[in-house]
């Protein structure tokens, strides 16, 4: 399915007056940054990079949408032919998945003609703001757990298409598994989940609906123990599963005091290797909360799928060079009041200290490779062609060891400044 109409109205019209004055196949480099962290995080996270190469390949004008571009008048006929031949065919940078960044980080670079480039705009945004806003909430959410997992279940509190991507951003930065089964199929991403309490309320007693769950899904199942009274269908799922049960789920209540006296109970029942999973509105603070409590994993759902609070990475698009009519190429930079860019083709490299912590972003015009400096761009599409594409896993142990390398003040939950300076040469 074609992706090149979701765009914004005002890419076309640009392309069609930049066709009329000549300039649309002038060479253009664009930059994706942040000017800041939302929410006064101490840290981005990268991630929706592979989807962004998936889409642009179906970045074509077909027939239907020629047609709906025809029928609306939203441009002229020679704009139209253009779109029928449409083809990017410039060249994409970024930094890889599951990598960190900072304010101004040139997280993608494409360079192309202004025609070809300018039309992406809103398809890149539109990925990267919702998958890296998701994956540093996540990111967040995996440092505060520690050890225990994470299960992604937010399916429910958004859009159907926006859960899946979400999911994938999860897992990109820590979370175990997700319950969204389109993640499972279409980015392998582990899924699970057991029984609501639906489940539980069609039964004529709690012990008929465990005895049924128990018969589908075997002893090592989850069984949800918070539709009645606790203490009796924890009693209830040990009588039945015995000291094989695999996890009982609490989604209300005090969570911490519901998980201590579970834990007793079920270490006096003799399950003392059945698992207790809590849900219910968790968030990062949520969990950091639950660090002392006798839990060993957590659901989280709304707060993830709306990135905590901070549902988009306020990233932007920016042409930061440009061909002049004499073919050199020179810096370009949005000079308004609060909104000031940088212009001229970056690098980025990262610069570590003597422990092997992050130090320094280093972000430079000039193209040469500071002592040290580890390259933060990699090639991801070269004439068109996509080369940059990996496997999920790849990006999820890249994050793993990226968060490994911040100093011990960026995984603090609380309002700050970038954990790391980002410095310009």
């Amino acid at each position: 399915m074609s992706t090149a109409l979701l765009t914004d109205h005002y890419e076309l019209t640009m392309l069609q007056a930049a066709l009329r004055s000549g300039a649309a196949e002038r060479k253009a480099v664009f930059e994706v940054f942040a000017r800041h962290l939302p929410g006064g995080r101490r840290y981005g996270v990268v991630a929706g990079t592979g989807r962004v190469l998936d889409e642009l390949e179906r970045f074509r004008f077909g027939a239907d949408e020629l047609s709906f571009l025809r029928a609306e008048g939203i441009v002229d006929s020679e704009t139209l032919e253009f779109l029928a031949d449409y083809r990017f065919s410039g060249r994409v940078y970024g930094y890889r998945e599951g990598d960190l960044y900072f304010p101004a980080s040139p997280i993608m670079v494409v360079e192309g003609t202004f025609a070809e480039a300018v039309l992406l705009e809103t398809l890149i945004l539109s990925i990267l703001n919702h998958d890296c806003a998701i994956a540093s909430a996540a990111s967040r959410m995996t440092n505060a757990a520690g050890s225990r997992p994470l299960i992604e279940m937010g399916s429910r509190r958004t859009h159907e298409r926006a859960a899946v991507a979400a999911a994938r951003a999860a897992y990109i930065a820590g979370f175990s598994s997700t319950s969204n089964l389109m993640a499972g199929r279409a980015y392998g991403v582990p899924t699970a989940g057991t029984a609501a309490h639906a489940f539980t309320l069609l039964h004529d007693s709690e012990k008929a609906a465990f005895e049924a769950q128990i018969a589908s899904l075997g002893p090592e199942t989850t069984l949800l123990v918070d539709t009645y009274d606790v203490p009796a269908a924890v009693r209830t799922a040990v009588e039945l599963a015995g000291e094989k049960l695999g996890a009982v789920r609490i989604d209300s209540g005090d969570l911490a005091a519901a998980a201590q006296e579970v834990r007793e109970q079920l270490d006096e029942l003799g399950a003392v290797k059945t698992r207790i999973l809590v849900t219910s509105d968790l968030d990062e603070y949520a969990i950091a909360a639950l660090a002392a409590a006798p839990v060993d994993g957590y659901g989280v759902g709304t707060s993830l799928v709306t990135g905590s609070g901070v549902p988009t990475a306020a990233l932007v698009y920016k042409l930061v060079s440009r061909e002049t009519a004499s073919g050199a190429m020179e810096a370009v930079a949005k000079r308004s009041v609060g909104k000031p860019s940088r212009g001229g083709r970056k690098e980025a490299y990262r610069l570590l200290d003597e422990r092997g912590h992050m130090e320094t972003e280093l972000i430079t015009t000039s193209g040469g490779r500071p002592e040290g400096g580890i390259p933060l761009l990699h090639e991801l599409v070269m004439d068109g062609e996509v080369v940059g594409r990996e496997p999920l896993r790849a990006a999820r142990e890249r994050h793993a060891a990226a968060v490994a390398q911040l100093p011990a003040e960026a995984l603090q939950l609380g309002r700050g400044y970038a954990a790391v300076p980002t410095e310009f040469a």
